[in-house]
C-alpha cells in the first residue's frame, strides 16, 4: 500500500483526483493511501438534505457522492483517503468500516485517549466527561434482538471526534476518515454534523491532549496501513 501525503489541498481537486485514479486503476493497481489537510469547506453526501445545513455562511459546499449528510474539514483535521481494492483485499464493505473505525480507535488510544462506537452511528466519539475512560458504552453496538427496530443513536455525553464517509465504485473506495486533532470547531455549529442535530464535535486539543497534526498524521496513517492489509 504505497502512502502520500499532500500535504494542505483544497477539497475539490483531490475529489477529482480520487474519482479519476478509481476509475483507471486496473487489477494491478497497487493500493494507495492519500493523507492530508482541507482548508476550510462543508461537503454533502448523497443522501444529505439541504435543512442539515444551518448557516454555512462564507463557508463553501460541495456535494459529493459519497455516503452520508453534511460535515466539515478545516485545518487542524487530519483527512485520509484509503483507495482499496475491496476484491483484492478479500473483505466486504462492512468490514472495511470497521477496520478504518479500528485504525482510528488504535490512533487514540497512543494518545491516551479511548475512542468508542455507538450504535447506528459511523465514527468514533468520546466520553466528555472522562476521555480516558475503558467503560463500556451503553449506546455500544449490541446483538440485535429479533423483531425490535433499530434504535435511533444515542450521542449522550459523548463528542464525535472522528468522521467516515466512503463510496465503492467496481468494488474500490474512495473518500475516508477525518479525525480531528486541533481546529476551530465553530464551523460545526452551523450544520447538523452528519445529519444529527445538536450532536457535539470535539477534536485532541478540546479534550487537552496536545500532539501536532504531523504526529497524528503519521500514526493514523501507519494504523490504516495495519488495519487494511488483508
Amino acid at each position: 500500500m504505497e502512502l502520500r501525503f499532500l500535504g494542505r489541498a483544497d477539497y475539490a481537486p483531490i475529489y477529482e483526483a480520487m474519482q479519476a485514479f478509481t476509475a483507471a486503476r486496473t487489477a494491478d493497481t497497487p493500493d494507495e493511501l492519500w493523507v492530508c489537510e482541507h482548508p476550510p469547506v462543508f461537503t454533502q453526501g448523497l443522501a444529505g438534505r439541504e435543512d442539515h445545513l444551518l448557516a454555512p455562511g462564507d463557508i463553501p459546499v460541495v456535494k459529493t457522492n459519497r455516503g452520508g449528510q453534511v460535515t466539515y474539514h478545516g485545518l487542524g483535521q487530519v483527512v485520509v483517503y484509503p483507495l482499496i481494492d475491496l476484491q483484492r483485499a478479500g473483505y466486504f464493505v462492512k468490514e472495511y468500516v470497521y477496520r478504518i473505525e479500528e485504525a482510528v480507535i488504535r490512533t487514540l488510544a497512543h494518545f491516551g485517549v479511548t475512542g468508542h462506537r455507538v450504535a447506528h452511528a459511523p465514527g468514533i466519539y468520546v466520553r466528555l466527561d472522562d476521555p480516558t475512560s475503558h467503560a463500556l458504552l451503553p449506546q455500544r453496538p449490541q446483538k440485535k434482538v429479533p423483531g425490535e427496530p433499530a434504535a435511533d443513536p444515542d450521542f449522550t455525553g459523548l463528542g464525535k471526534i472522528a468522521a467516515l464517509g466512503i463510496k465503492v465504485s467496481r468494488h474500490c473506495t474512495y473518500h475516508g476518515v477525518a479525525l480531528n486533532v486541533a481546529m476551530d470547531l465553530q464551523p460545526f455549529w452551523r450544520i447538523n454534523p452528519c445529519g444529527y442535530a445538536g450532536l457535539q464535535t470535539v477534536d485532541l486539543s478540546t479534550i487537552e491532549v496536545a500532539v501536532s497534526w504531523d504526529e497524528a498524521a503519521q500514526v493514523l496513517s501507519q494504523q490504516l496501513q495495519n488495519t487494511l492489509t488483508p
